[in-house]
């Protein structure tokens, strides 16, 4: 029957009125069926009716009456799932029945009422839904739909509200029948109804919309805050039906103000809350100041208020919470007075409103930090004016409490100073406590509590009240047994009540102190914390027996007093209070088995005792959900209605909880029992082993002696005492005891795993897994697993099988997991039978879920049973009715831990794996099709694990469309789409995971989906045009969980980074949108109008969007945090587009491309958009809004600062935007404005003047202009600073500014340095046209100019900075050295704060200084040096010394020292170990720093006389270069070092020369040996520059070359030969590190030299063997030119001639002759290519450098020799040509001895070469050059020959010189090789013959050919010389430019 009833629904809801009008039939039958059908039968008819009504539309109005009466009946039904059923099914009805939201109106609303009744989350949820949308459509029907005539008029809102209002009042007891009780007063509205009520006011404003609440919104709110006033006494008759009605009204004032409204339309809300408190704060001040007779009336007055206004300032509070500093206006705006308002409430004389005026100001202070210094002040100046009165005095406390807890929220912090007062007033009011009776209590109670607040600004500010905290602590107690005796003797009930509250105050000041400042707990401040606790516990063992003598008005003051001291005693070191354990233990039993309240306190004290995997067994309320605030009063039970702040006016200064909103400490009854059982957990741990046996026993007996209701309140308080301590026991690895107590403690656990609380046992369970975790012993564990086995097979009745199934499942929780076959198959076999006894879901539920723990907890051991597991739950999911919802969330559980056992295993293809994952498919899309939401979250959570391990099979299209349902779906519901949380949830990580693999895909079904269009998917979005990101973007809007939040963000965060270069207009227009959508028009008007054509193009675009449809502009006012999210999505997505390549910031490319292919798009075209909306973000009202567009700002600037404007050449693309610029920059500097933002502006700033945009002064200064201006402030000193924020706030700031300035010197500089480069490159080359020249200079010089100005000034400041940051940066052993008033830029008692500013700022700073003393060479000392015009404490002049030692003034030279040693300890300090975070800039900030340092003399001269120093510098710079892999850094690194031994270059040449001056007259022989090594040649490690140099140069190369090293050289990986080519970078690493090498020698003294050279040659030569690889281009690498220059460098060192060392250099030298002959034989055995002609150069290196003696030894000369006849013969013409080159050379040297072998062997070979190519000619440029140079050189030989060869060598040359020459005719039509050949040919010749005229002659003589063809060329010649000079004479063309060649010779 259930199936057809099914089948009916669905056929009805696809085909509709295609069936006809068989539906009469088809319902009368349905509903006849009703009549006698179970639960499960009414539950599936509902539904099936509801699909039925869903189909057939308007189509089945005859119907809807009989449907209406069945569904009547089943909303009431005892079943809660067929009322759930019922709802939907009136749900849908009430589209089409027009009579339910007219005439039948009544008694909807009061069937509603009546289903509300004994119901549980889910009937709540769709009951309110129904009862919302019917009131909705009641108000908004134009009604003209009914003919009748007697309900003809509209229903208006008031009856509307007037109808809900009845339900949340006055309950189910209906409208008129008031029954008798009713009248009576006796009866109150059961909670269901008025939570149900409640949510249906939400529903009710939900579908009414936004819009509609902001133009009824003081109607509803004064509604809304009617319900709780006592013009209906009844709803609040006492304090926890008044919390109950207070949160409720809070409730829907939350979800429809901050759910519904946008940001503008909160604020004139919160106008409207306001006006609310201020009439009623009128009426209070009335009624308090008639101190008539009527005084009666006038107290109930008060009360009345009281409710009402607690419920508007948590709303007003909330909202402006929300708001942040969107909210400043609504506060600056005087008329509406929030300040005045809330302030003025404070003296309420109900505690709650004050108590909520204090939590509203922390509100408002934590939204607009401005605020908090002023609110303090204001309140403390209040508090010292009223101290008379009670009232002032705690409303004011609670303020300033309030207001203290706020700080810790606000970054920008409160000065320093406002702790000092807060303590003083604090002392003040308990000093003044005994003086006025009547103040007492009162002022204690405020004194404390401002101590404990001032607790929360950290050790920094409390350390210096320490020593006046500790002793008014010590005064408090008595100091000794006796005086407590006297004090009972003497007391009376009010001294005892204030003593008490005193106490309890100190001990929560103390309980404070110990959890905010952890730090300051020594061991000499925790011994001044003794003594005063033995007196605290005593007190408390005599407290029963005072309560006594008194009777019960001392009763909350000594249950707070027991709450206080068990707080404290919880979070002391356990070993303090040893001592009074055992004392304590025995009030806490009592207080845990005697305890004052009756309340069932489960619901609070268990839940965190619970494993929260447990929890999901016990139902929706103890889940997280969207009304879990209001649900939270029906889980307490009946006797309370959940906290509020009136029980604990502590918990106001605490941090909040997570879910809550205000805290909400429960009745001081509960929490001293949940205070008790965590301090048991605490001393459980530390008592004896023997004692905690007699405590269990006692506990036993005291479960055992107490019956019924009271026994299980017991045995909840032991058991989750009991768990507590496990808890203890496990984390600090303790035993529990022998045998007897784990007897005891099994016997306490069993009891509760078969009580009948759910919770309990739940608690159970986890409890039974910590006794087995703390035990840890394999034969207890399989006791314990043995006790539920038998438990199990025996026991029939519902508890002990759900507890012990449970207790199965949870064993071995903390063991690791299962490991025993045997246990896991006897756990398996009893849970397959309990999953199966369908007679009780209970035990279903419970069983499965277990079995989902065990799954988890055997990992691989399961696989034997994932088959049949599988099948058990398909079959449980098919067979199970659908209203058994817990056991179809518990199969869930299951099928997700069989899938993640499965794992990646699920890939597979064979048959068996392919029939799992079917199984599991099928599995999840039967729960997707469950109508409970939590199964279809368990159901999306099954896809996406089977997604992660097998994402071909699932089917993508599919999932995409369920998620977007969920989350999209407009027709569930307006404001949050999915009722449930969780299903939100589930859906959101889903999304989540799928795109990060695949977010196309996922992209694009979202949007096919919606183009389907079918009928039942609404989403509330046009999908079409934003797409599902911007569906995310608008769910992001609405959104209040953080949870789900963070994972929408991180959704579009994964689509943004694979889409976004794709999809560049679509992201882009998205984040514009949302930016603009609530760009304020009066910040958008203050735009510059320079630009008016820009601006006139965007607003016109602007106003189209504005101007169309209201509905379908995407984003409507979204809240400032959507705003901040879009503005970090414009810079990644800048990055993105980084990374996609260099067309996105090139606009002629990108044109370019576009022009080819109209689909590509390119970031650069959107520039004016990027501008546009980082302009938006950085002038909103919001602080944090404006922090990201000035971020987007400065990232837009320094990205496209290089980009070339295409139209106009010469100018940059940013240029025309410098208004935009300027103008968004500009607000940022006004004084108002948080110090973070200016410091963020002030970034922008100089990375604006550095990038080079604007070259023009004038439009420079507007933003120059800033930056002075903030110089000027900074100048200022401590005394300008604006007390707003705490002092570290300006160090922020005055360092911002100074980095700032930095960086624009650094840049300044840099491109002077930059432009004198090429200039004097320019000059070389002296074609540069002038003007452009001119112009750049200008450009640099002006904006050194700018700098220069103020020059003076700022590098006091820089050096002033410098030397904070280098006292800061001491270890903390010398903090005694620091200055005690703080350095120029910080105080002391702030250094902790300001510390990170420094670190964020120093490096640029050093370069800065190191810089600026640079360019003044270290010469100029100020003229002021005695007298700086600073006001600053430290001057940068008294460098580290103390005032009372400094001389009066100092000598340059010591001034100077100071500063090169600041900046070089600086320095060495941070390069010896930068922390792995520090940032590259940083790094190489500080090299560059210590580059400009030694650029110059002095300082190189400071470094080159103090070895120690150098050899350390160096070693910090190795350690850098071994840790840090970056070039940049590394070549930074090798310039210092180049430096450094420049340095001990000049220093060892000056004292040589000053040695020779001196001994001029003596011997030469006797002169001392300078440099290293000295007469024996011993280097020292640790000591020896040269060895560090030598240690640093190697590890580069070998980093770059490992060949190099000998140790790896034996490996077989590097012996293969295979060339590793070096990369750019490693290219110039290596060369950098060569040049250095050739530099060492010249720093030792000869003896050293000979002892280092080896190495050299080594390294030198090793490079270029591994480097002279022939190049396809055939360019000389790099590190062959460098190697060959180092090589040239090191061969002419005067050491190879110096005659203590020149035979050894000799030897050395020749034997590095011989390796570099080697390795050219070694390559032919290895056959790489090798290039000949870097091994020929290196050899003609040292042919040409050494002296003659090295290389003129016969057998070293032959060698050489045959290497050059083998390289002429080559095949290869650039290898001749070289070849030529570098025996031209050679030929030249002026020693015979050298020269004249190489011509004897070589000359005959060249000739013959050369005779060879007058049959073949040159055919190319590259052969022709051969030809020239191999004529050059023998034009060269002939002028060196004698003279008898002479004649000879001319004879051999002209015929080859005449061969050449071309006669007229040839030379029209010969190749332009042959045309050069004939003019070389000709100037040859004509050079040649006058020279050797004789010899000419005879040869002409012989040859007439010859003779012939010379002078017909040189005929032609003279001919066209004429015509060239005429040519000449009309285009005079420009001369040609110079090449330059590298010459190592």
């Amino acid at each position: 029957m259930l199936a057809a009833v099914v089948c009916l629904g669905y056929l009805y809801k696809k085909l509709g009125r295609i069936l006809g009008n068989s539906f009469t039939d088809t319902v009368g039958n349905v509903l006849k069926a009703m009549k006698n059908a179970e639960s499960q039968g009414r539950y599936e008819i509902m539904l099936s009716l509801q699909n039925m009504l869903k189909g057939l539309g308007a189509a089945a109005v005859p119907c809807h009456r009989d449907i209406y009466k069945a569904a009547r009946s089943c909303l009431t039904d005892r079943s809660m799932a067929v009322r759930c059923a019922a709802a939907k099914c009136l749900l849908e009805l009430q589209n089409e029945a027009v009579f339910m939201w007219s005439t039948d109106l009544d008694s909807v609303v009061t069937l509603c009422f009546k289903s509300f009744e004994g119901s549980n989350y889910d009937v709540h949820l769709a009951v309110s839904k129904l009862l919302g949308t019917v009131l909705a459509r009641a108000l908004t029907s134009k009604q003209t739909t009914v003919p009748t005539k007697h309900n003809s008029r509209r229903i208006s809102l008031e009856e509307v509200m007037e109808l809900l209002g009845t339900g949340f009042l006055r309950g189910s007891h209906g409208f008129l029948r008031a029954s008798g009780d009713m009248l009576k007063g006796t009866s109150s509205v059961s909670r269901d109804v008025r939570v149900g009520v409640t949510q249906a006011y939400v529903v009710f404003a939900s579908m009414l919309g936004g819009q509609w609440l902001e133009r009824n919104f003081s109607a509803f709110l004064s509604h809304v805050l009617d319900l709780v006033s006592q013009s209906h006494p009844k709803a609040i008759q006492n304090q926890m039906d008044a919390i109950g009605c207070r949160c409720c009204v809070s409730f829907i004032l939350r979800a429809t103000v901050g759910g519904l409204l946008g940001e503008k339309a909160q604020i004139a809300a919160a106008k409207e809350i306001c006006q609310a408190i201020w009439k009623l704060k009128k009426v209070v001040d009335a009624s308090v100041s008639d101190s008539n007779l009527e005084t009666r009336i006038s107290t109930t007055d008060v009360t009345a208020s009281q409710h009402v206004l607690v419920c508007a300032l948590q709303e007003l509070g909330s909202l402006i919470h929300g708001l942040g500093t969107t909210a400043a206006p609504l506060l600056q705006d005087s008329s509406s007075g929030v300040l005045d308002t809330v302030i003025s409430v404070i003296l309420h004389p109900s505690v709650p409103v004050r108590l909520m005026a204090a939590w509203c100001l922390r509100c408002i202070a934590i939204a607009l930090p401005s605020y908090v210094s002023l609110l303090l002040n204001r309140c403390i100046e209040r508090l010292n004016a009223l101290k008379s009165s009670p009232e002032a005095v705690t409303g004011f406390s609670f303020a300033i409490a309030a207001l203290l807890g706020a700080v810790k929220h606000c970054p920008l912090g409160i000065p320093h100073g406002k702790g000092k007062v807060i303590m003083t007033v604090a002392e003040d009011l308990l000093c003044s406590a005994s003086q006025n009776s009547r103040l007492s209590v009162q002022r204690t109670q405020a004194g404390w509590l401002l101590i404990a607040a001032l607790m929360t600004l950290g050790p920094a500010v409390v350390q210096y009240h320490l020593p006046r905290i500790l002793l008014l602590w010590k005064c408090v107690f008595p100091s000794s047994p006796k005086d407590l005796e006297t004090e009972k003797t003497r007391g009376d009930s009010f001294t005892w009540q204030v003593t008490l509250e005193g106490r309890a105050g100190a001990l929560c000041a103390i309980r404070s102190f110990v959890s905010h400042c952890a730090g300051l707990l020594t061991d000499e401040v925790l011994q001044r914390l003794l003594p005063p606790l033995p007196s605290a516990v005593d007190l408390l063992t005599q407290l029963s027996s005072i309560s006594k003598s008194y009777g019960n008005s001392l009763k909350t003051s000594s249950t707070v007093y027991r709450h206080k001291l068990y707080e404290l005693l919880a979070v002391l070191p356990p070993k303090m209070c040893e001592g009074s354990f055992h004392a304590v233990l025995k009030e806490l039993v009592v207080d845990l088995t005697i305890p004052d309240s009756q309340f069932d306190a489960s619901t609070f004290l268990l839940p965190p005792l619970c494993h929260e995997d447990d929890l999901l067994l016990l139902g929706p309320l103890l889940q997280e959900t969207d009304h879990r605030f209001i649900e939270e009063q029906l889980l307490l039970g009946n006797n309370i209605a959940g906290g509020s702040l009136e029980y604990d006016p502590y918990s106001i200064y605490e941090k909040l909880t997570k879910r809550d909103s205000v805290p909400k400490p429960l009745p001081p009854t509960l929490s001293v029992i949940s205070a008790a059982t965590a301090l048991f957990g605490v001393i459980f741990c530390h008592i004896a082993e023997t004692q905690r046996l007699q405590v269990l026993e006692q506990l036993l007996n005291s479960i055992k002696q107490t019956k019924g209701s009271r026994q299980q309140i017991v045995q909840l308080n032991v058991v989750s005492a009991f768990s507590t301590s496990l808890k203890h026991l496990a984390n600090c690895k303790g035993s529990l005891g022998p045998e007897e107590v784990r007897r005891s403690a099994l016997t306490l656990v069993l009891g509760a795993l078969e009580s009948n609380n759910p919770l309990l046992r739940c608690a159970a369970a986890e409890c039974w897994a910590r006794l087995a975790q703390v035990v840890s012993d394999s034969a207890f564990t399989a006791g314990l697993a043995q006790v539920s086995f038998d438990k199990l097979k025996s026991a029939r009745d519902v508890v002990s099988r759900t507890g012990h199934s449970l207790a199965l499942g949870c064993l071995y929780r903390y063991l690791g997991g299962i490991g025993s076959t045997q246990h896991l198959n006897a756990c398996v076999g009893i849970l397959y039978t309990l999953s199966q006894d369908s007679t009780s879901p209970d035990v279903q539920a419970w069983a499965l879920h277990s079995l989902s723990l065990i799954v988890d907890l055997a990992g691989p051991l399961y696989h034997v049973h994932v088959e049949p597991t599988l099948s058990l739950v398909l079959m449980l999911l098919l067979t199970v009715p659908p209203t058994y919802t817990e056991v179809h969330q518990s199969l869930g559980r299951c099928l997700n831990a069989l899938i993640t056992t499965l794992g990646p295993e699920l890939q597979g293809s064979s048959a068996t794996v392919s029939a799992l994952r079917t199984s599991c498919l099928l599995g999840c899309a039967v729960m997707q099709d469950n109508p409970d939401c939590l199964v279809q979250a368990q159901a999306i959570a099954c896809l996406q694990q089977l997604h992660m391990f097998a994402p071909r099979h699932v089917n993508l299209s599919s999932l995409v469309s369920c998620l977007c349902e969920i989350l999209l779906d407009n027709s569930v519901l307006v404001n949050l789409c999915s009722s449930y949380l969780l299903l939100r949830r589930a859906a959101v990580a889903c999304l989540r995971q799928l795109v990060q693999r695949e977010a196309a895909e996922v992209s694009e079904y979202a949007v096919a989906l919606v183009k389907e269009s079918r009928e039942d998917f609404t989403p509330d979005i046009n999908i079409r045009e934003i797409g599902l990101e911007g569906a995310l973007l608008g769910l992001l809007d609405k959104e209040l969980d953080q949870r789900l939040c963070r994972d929408i963000k991180e959704t579009l965060s994964h689509m943004l980074t694979s889409m976004a270069v794709e999809k560049l207009s679509f992201w882009l227009k998205l984040c514009k949108d949302v930016l603009s959508a609530s760009a304020d028009f009066n910040t958008v008007a203050s735009i510059d109008t320079t630009q008016e054509e820009e601006t006139a193009k965007v607003d016109d675009a602007s106003i189209l969007t504005s101007e169309s449809d209201e509905r379908f502009h995407p984003f409507s006012n979204p809240r400032w945090s959507t705003r901040v999210f879009a503005a970090e999505c414009v810079c990644k997505i800048i990055n993105q587009c980084e990374n996609a390549g260099s067309a996105h910031f090139d606009i002629t490319l990108a044109q370019e491309r576009k022009q080819r292919d109209s689909r590509d798009d390119f970031l650069v075209l959107h520039l004016a958009d990027l501008i546009r909306m980082a302009f938006m973000a950085a002038t909103d009202h919001s602080d944090q809004l404006r922090l990201s567009g000035l971020q987007t700002l400065q990232i837009v600037v320094r990205k496209f600062a290089a980009v070339p404007e295409p139209e106009f050449p010469g100018h940059l693309i940013l240029e025309q935007y410098q208004a935009n610029v300027g103008a968004a920059l500009r607000p940022a500097f006004a004084p108002e404005t948080p110090p973070d933002v200016t410091a963020k502006a002030c970034q922008v700033c100089s990375a604006w003047i550095a990038s080079g945009v604007v070259s023009d002064l004038n439009d420079l200064r507007r933003v120059h202009q800033l930056l002075v201006s903030s110089l000027v402030k900074v100048q200022a000193g401590k005394e300008a600073q604006s007390q707003q924020y705490n002092e570290s706030t300006s160090t922020m700031e005055i360092l911002a500014v100074l980095k700032a300035w930095a960086e624009v010197y650094i840049v300044a500089i840099e491109k002077q340095k930059n432009q004198s480069d090429s200039h004097n490159h320019s000059l070389k080359t002296a074609n540069s046209a002038e003007e452009g020249y001119r112009d750049v200079t200008s450009s640099a010089s002006s904006l050194l100019d700018l700098v220069q100005a103020d020059l003076g000034t700022l590098s006091k400041l820089w050096l002033a900075a410098l030397q904070d940051f280098a006292l800061l940066i001491l270890p903390s052993e010398y903090a005694s050295q620091l200055p005690a008033e703080g350095g120029a830029f910080y105080t002391a008692e702030t250094i902790e704060n300001a510390r990170p500013h420094y670190y964020n700022s120093w490096a640029l700073i050093l370069y800065a200084t190191s810089l600026w003393l640079t360019s003044t060479g270290f010469i100029v000392a100020d003229p002021d040096e005695g007298v700086t015009n600073l006001s600053r404490p430290v001057t940068p002049t008294t460098m580290c010394q103390d005032s009372s030692t400094r001389p009066s003034v100092k000598s340059p030279e010591d001034v100077n020292t100071d500063r090169f040693h600041l900046i070089l300890g600086i320095s060495v300090e941070f390069l010896c170990s930068p922390r792995s975070d520090a940032a590259m800039e940083n790094i190489i900030a500080c090299l560059h720093a210590l580059q400009a340092l030694f650029d110059v003399p002095w300082p190189r001269s400071k470094i080159g006389g103090d070895q120690e120093l150098a050899v350390e510098l160096l070693n910090v710079l190795h350690r850098l270069i071994l840790t840090r892999e970056s070039p940049d850094i590394q070549l930074a690194a090798l310039e210092v070092v180049r430096l450094i031994l420049f340095a001990a270059q000049e220093h060892v040449k000056e004292k040589r020369r000053s040695a020779e001056v001196d001994d001029g007259a003596a011997e030469k022989e006797t002169l001392p040996e300078f440099g290293e090594g000295k007469d024996t040649g011993g280097l020292v490690p640790g000591k020896s520059l040269v060895f560090a140099t030598l240690e640093l140069c190697v590890c580069i190369l070998v980093r770059q070359l490992p060949q190099l090293n000998p140790k790896l050289t034996c490996s077989p990986a590097v012996q293969s030969g295979k060339h590793l080519l070096l990369s750019e970078d490693g290219s110039r690493l290596v060369s950098a590190a060569l040049l250095i090498l050739s530099d060492v020698p010249a720093i030792c003294s000869p003896e050293g030299s000979v002892s280092v050279l080896p190495t050299i040659l080594y390294l030198i030569i090793g490079v270029l063997k591994e480097t002279a690889v022939k190049e396809q281009d055939g360019q000389l690498p790099l590190p062959v030119a460098a190697s060959l220059q180092a090589l040239k460098g090191l061969l002419s060192s005067p050491m190879a001639r110096a005659e203590k060392s020149r035979t050894a250099w000799t030897d050395l030298l020749r034997s590095a002759l011989v390796t570099v002959l080697d390795c050219w034989d070694q390559a032919d055995d290895l056959l790489r290519e090798l290039d000949e002609v870097s091994l020929l150069t290196a050899i003609t290196v040292f042919i040409m450098s050494t002296s003659p003696e090295v290389t003129t030894i016969e057998c070293l000369q032959k060698r050489c020799i045959e290497k050059f006849k083998v390289t002429l013969e080559s095949k290869d013409p650039v290898v001749q040509y070289k070849c030529y080159q570098l025996l031209h050379s050679i030929f030249q040297h002026p020693n015979k001895a050298v020269s004249y072998p190489y011509i004897h062997y070589l000359a005959s070979s060249i000739v013959g070469k050369l005779q060879e190519t007058e049959k073949s000619k040159p055919e190319n440029a590259a052969e022709f050059q051969v030809v020239q140079e191999g004529i050059k050189v023998v034009t060269a030989l002939t002028a060196a020959a004698e003279e008898e060869h002479r004649a000879h060598l001319v004879t051999c040359l002209l015929p080859i010189l005449i061969s050449f020459l071309l006669d007229e005719n040839a030379l029209g039509s010969a190749t332009n090789t042959a045309k050069n050949l004939h003019e070389f040919a000709l100037q040859n010749l004509m050079q040649i013959g006058p020279q050797y005229s004789s010899v000419f002659k005879k040869l002409m003589a012989s040859s007439p050919t010859m003779k012939a063809r010379l002078e017909s060329a040189v005929k032609g010649n003279q001919e066209s010389i004429k015509v060239k000079t005429a040519k000449l004479a009309k285009n005079p063309g420009k001369c040609s430019s110079i090449q330059l060649k590298t010459n190592f010779l």
